[in-house]
């Protein structure tokens, strides 16, 4: 029987409650389709920052490489200073286990409300697939003359040709595996650069240079489109039915991919992963601590869920992750009355125990 070693970050605010409910589902799911999961908690947040003065440990980074992958309920906290834990914690995280993949599902579920009219499920499936470790995220640049009226400040985007690679190759992969023909859904499977070529003229030249050089060569049977960031935006919300895999450099894809959670029913049910395809990777919900609902047992747990099915796809359980999807859809579209806090019409845990029951049958 294979067993994973998971390093489960609770974190600050909610985080520790969805955390839970993910767990509820993976130690019955592991159990179903014959796995187990060794299970070390990590205190890392904003209370032991309060506490000890700490962010991350010197060992600590150490001590997750350990692990199989890491299950992340979110960070921030309304104590301290906006950026402290972000950059001391996630980003340090991101850039120490070389997570060089923000893996982002754009997928409306059944019965959850979109503001775009007329488009269901069938027309918002698609994934962002967002390097992680280069451009203007980095650090490079600084501040002159700081507090003048003659100051001046850099930020730099910065990529290598390394990092292009293997982002898009990680994109091409992806594509090849799971896009919309794969899925039996449409006649292709695309990939779509997302640039900014006629303007940002050496960093997006470098992307679609290597874009179409690695596609002729290594992927002829992935059709390949090309779209201006400004663009995509508009057609994420007139045309999602266009996409199928995005490919970004790391600020458009931040950028985009908070449009995306929004038109597939908001940050509560949005999942995401940081991925290191040769190391340990992070598996999270997108929406944050979520502070002044803590302990009122009101938040939605369905997208600590879903970044759990990720991280076990992720690892090879495919048919336990399918089964998690599944009893996700089934509740999102026969239970819920709303993805909303407190507006759901059950419990944190009663969510939790939903799903984790569809799974078990």
């Amino acid at each position: 029987m294979k067993t994973y070693k998971i390093a489960i970050i609770g974190g600050d605010g909610t985080g520790p409650e969805v955390t839970a409910e993910a767990v509820k589902v993976m130690d019955v799911v592991s159990a179903k389709f014959g796995f187990k999961v060794e299970k070390n908690y990590f205190d890392f947040g904003g209370e032991r920052y309060k506490r000890t003065g700490e962010i991350l440990p010197d060992d600590g980074v150490a001590d997750l490489k350990k692990h199989d992958a890491i299950l992340l309920g979110a960070i921030g906290h309304p104590d301290v200073k906006p950026g402290i834990l972000e950059k001391g914690l996630l980003l340090r995280m991101r850039f120490e286990l070389d997570q060089y993949i923000n893996l982002r599902p754009v997928r409306l579920l059944p019965g959850v409300e979109t503001p775009l009219k007329d488009k269901g499920p069938k027309e918002i499936d698609y994934v962002v697939v967002r390097e992680n470790s280069g451009d203007i995220y980095t650090g490079s640049g600084g501040l002159m003359m700081k507090d003048t009226p003659h100051e001046v400040a850099t930020q730099t985007a910065v990529y290598s040709r390394f990092q292009v690679d293997r982002a898009l190759r990680y994109a091409f992969e992806f594509a090849r595996k799971h896009g919309k023909k794969a899925r039996g859904v449409g006649k292709d499977n695309t990939l779509g650069l997302v640039g900014k070529t006629n303007v940002l003229t050496f960093v997006y030249d470098l992307w679609e240079r290597a874009f179409h050089e690695m596609g002729e060569k290594e992927y002829p049977d992935i059709r390949r489109d090309y779209y201006h960031v400004d663009a995509t935006c508009m057609w994420m919300v007139k045309s999602p039915e266009w996409f199928d895999v995005l490919v970004t450099g790391n600020l458009f894809g931040d950028i985009i991919t908070d449009l995306g959670a929004i038109t597939q029913g908001g940050m509560g049910i949005a999942a995401g992963g940081n991925i290191n395809p040769e190391g340990v990777s992070m598996f999270e919900p997108i929406g944050g601590s979520a502070p002044k609902y803590t302990g009122m047992g009101v938040i939605n747990p369905l997208a600590a869920i879903c970044a759990m099915q990720m991280m076990l796809e992720t690892l090879g359980e495919e048919k336990a992750a399918a089964k998690i999807d599944a009893a996700v859809r089934h509740v999102t579209a026969n239970k819920l009355k709303s993805m909303a806090a407190g507006k759901m019409g059950y419990t944190t845990s009663q969510v939790g125990d939903m799903v984790a029951q569809h799974v078990a049958d």
